[in-house]
């Protein structure tokens, strides 16, 4: 745990980044003296609560994209053409569409679908398909699977055929090919893309806030409704994402080098 934290000084205590904190500091030194924050202690719970719902909905999306990403890319980079075509049809569906199209034909599609079937109303489930946030994660995973889909194939396609022809050789079984070599070596090539695919979900999740789903992006938008204060939310708002953008930036660099220890390409 030392060396890990060591790792992370490291990495912070750079020059160039410390610069850049020191400005940051700045910054926000001048906007605590001269601009208006009498506002946050009435919304503070409310924020708390937007910036609660925006990372759940973050991680559960990034787990399950990436969950359905794996055999997406795993079918275009080596499964057989009733697998592969559908798979590369999704990917590029999901790629050449805009987020909040898919968003709304979900939430406006299934959401006024769902309720003309009485077996539906009448489930356990219908307290919570009667939400919007079912179809906002919903909707973040699939998009999430489409843009990882296509990264986990490159990363599966670039890992050396010579090293998995010598494990048939050994007799190893195909899972045990894809478990201990195949699939460790595609995501040591992916991580890094991962990142930063990670960091733009991040920035899609506002987005959910057009169904009104309450994060943090539509926490800022009612306290400029409600007190007409323009600026001093959105900065509030902009340094809430640069934080969770550089915690998910640091935590991908960390996983990078534990992942890459023992692993020799």
């Amino acid at each position: 745990m030392s060396r890990m934290w060591g790792r992370v000084a490291e990495e912070i205590l750079v020059p160039h980044r410390l610069v850049m904190i020191a400005v940051a500091l700045g910054i926000v030194i001048w906007a605590a003296l001269s601009m208006r924050w009498h506002w946050i202690p009435r919304y503070s719970d409310l924020a708390l609560q937007g910036i609660w719902r925006t990372l759940w909905l973050l991680g559960l999306s990034c787990l399950i994209g990436f969950a359905l990403a794996v055999p997406l890319g795993l079918a275009q980079a080596a499964g057989p053409r009733f697998l592969a075509v559908p798979a590369r049809a999704f990917c590029t569906v999901i790629r050449g569409t805009p987020l909040l199209l898919q968003l709304w034909l979900i939430y406006f599609g299934l959401g006024s679908l769902f309720p003309q079937f009485p077996w539906i109303r009448e489930s356990e489930l219908w307290p919570y398909l009667r939400q919007a946030w079912p179809y906002a994660l919903l909707t973040l995973s699939l998009s999430y699977a489409g843009y990882e889909g296509e990264v986990m194939r490159g990363a599966f396609r670039s890992v050396p055929g010579g090293q998995l022809e010598a494990a048939r050789s050994m007799g190893m079984s195909r899972f045990a090919i894809l478990r201990r070599i195949w699939l460790p070596q595609a995501l040591q090539r992916a991580l890094p893309t991962l990142g930063g695919e990670t960091v733009l979900q991040m920035k899609a999740t506002p987005l959910v806030a057009t169904i009104t789903v309450i994060d943090i992006y539509s926490v800022a938008s009612r306290v400029r409704q409600d007190t007409f204060i323009i600026y001093e939310p959105l900065l509030l708002l902009a340094l809430v994402y640069m934080v969770i953008a550089g915690l998910i930036a640091l935590g991908f660099k960390v996983l990078e080098r534990r992942f890459n220890r023992g692993l020799v390409v």
